[in-house]
């Protein structure tokens, strides 16, 4: 069995705001090199609640499934069903908590698991997204700190 990723960080910021960055705002600070299409002119959603879908729109309308919200509790915590670039039996479980140390805190654990679902491909598809979350925190983390709050 391949053991999950563990990420923590902290971010300056509310777990509200946090969490609403990562939720309604992520086709702010989302980059196209994380995307199946590359292109620069997409919408990126997060659909709030429990079935709530994640995708990327092209400026031409097409979609692009890359997940399910599984667990919808801001400003603790969110999880989906992940399979960005793969097809939908093959997703893995993404569980991120916002936990709130201070008024403009947060301490940010995601655990990335379900590497088992891909057989002989799990450790290798946990390498590229070990990669994958090394690169596209840093975004997430910028963002927390520009713009309104």
């Amino acid at each position: 069995m391949t053991s999950p990723l563990r990420i923590t960080f902290d971010v300056a910021c509310p777990a509200e705001h946090a969490f609403a960055m990562w939720t309604s705002r992520i086709g702010t600070w989302w980059p196209p090199d994380h995307t199946v299409t590359g292109g620069r002119d997409l919408a990126i959603v997060l659909e709030s609640g429990v079935g709530g879908r994640i995708y990327e729109r092209t400026a031409e309308g097409v979609q692009h499934d890359w997940g399910v919200v599984t667990v919808w509790d801001p400003p603790k915590r969110l999880a989906y069903l992940w399979h960005l670039g793969r097809d939908g039996s093959e997703a893995t479980d993404v569980d991120i908590r916002f936990v709130a140390r201070g008024p403009g805190d947060t301490r940010v654990e995601i655990e990335h698991r379900g590497w088992e679902r891909l057989g002989e491909r799990g450790d290798a598809w946990r390498d590229r997204n070990r990669t994958g979350w090394q690169t596209l925190l840093p975004h997430f983390a910028a963002a927390t700190t520009r713009g309104d709050r």
